[in-house]
């Protein structure tokens, strides 16, 4: 499972998603995080899914691709779900079981805080999968470029941004190969009592903290032969293009927030 999640990495494509500003992109995720909460009712929840499922299609990166990259996230919405159905204890109740009681209030915040999470979670990945991660690098300063007034280090800090992002599936990857040697010397992580899987990630994090810090190293020294001195004085061999296109799809959030706003409870 962990060599197949998708967080983090890019697909080359020719789709709409593809040719966008890495800017409009950026922007475009930061301000969708914020209509998400405007959100509150069952209609308006639809419609927030049903436009995530809309930029999925205009991305042409298969559903199935996005959600079988996304099950170790599933596995903490579910969590995220179940807090709120047993925890919750207002409206109505729905299930008695004696020791665990289910409330109308529970499920409805259930239901729509993972939903919230889901549509988050793959709009996110639509950016990083349709966008390389020099494209973000470049976004990113661009975007935080008036912030150099301040004496902000705009250009490092894109920079290590983008590598923790690009890092992400790189150690997913490390772990899935670190986990199938230590199940062939016969380690079993998947079974047993709950204290006994503790005791067996032991043997998983210690060489992947070493191959994170070695890569790292190596990345260091790779940056440091190539004569690599922080942003002063660098150019882009990319000089990034915003559209009209560009412009509609953050027109497509206003949209968007006035459909929302209208149907708001």
């Amino acid at each position: 499972m962990m060599e197949k999640m998708i967080f983090g990495r890019f697909i080359p494509g020719d789709s709409f998603i593809h040719r966008l500003d890495p800017r409009a992109k950026i922007l475009f995720v930061f301000i969708f995080i914020g209509i998400v909460f405007v959100a509150n009712n069952t209609l308006t929840y639809l419609v927030l899914l049903s436009f995530t499922f809309f930029i999925v299609f205009l991305s042409k990166i298969r559903l199935y691709f996005l959600v079988n990259g996304l099950k170790p996230v599933f596995i903490l919405l579910i969590f995220t779900f179940l807090l709120h159905i047993f925890f919750t204890k207002e409206g109505e109740i729905l299930l008695d079981f004696g020791f665990i009681e289910i409330y109308e209030e529970g499920l409805r915040q259930g239901i729509f805080i993972s939903i919230r999470f889901l549509v988050l979670v793959f709009i996110t990945s639509i950016l990083t999968l349709t966008t390389s991660p020099i494209s973000i690098t470049d976004g990113i300063e661009v975007l935080l470029g008036p912030f150099k007034r301040f004496k902000l280090p705009v250009h490092e800090l894109a920079l290590m941004m983008s590598i923790s992002l690009r890092f992400i599936p790189t150690l997913m990857d490390e772990t899935g190969k670190i986990l199938k040697a230590q199940m062939a010397r016969g380690s079993d992580i998947g079974s047993g009592p709950v204290k006994e899987r503790i005791k067996a990630v032991v043997p998983l994090l210690i060489p992947l903290f070493v191959s994170a810090f070695k890569r790292a190293e190596d990345l260091a020294t790779a940056m440091e032969v190539r004569g690599y001195r922080g942003g002063a004085g660098r150019t882009r061999y990319r000089q990034l293009d915003w559209r009209m296109k560009d412009t509609l799809s953050l027109m497509l959030l206003v949209g968007l927030t006035a459909v929302l706003w209208y149907f708001r409870t």
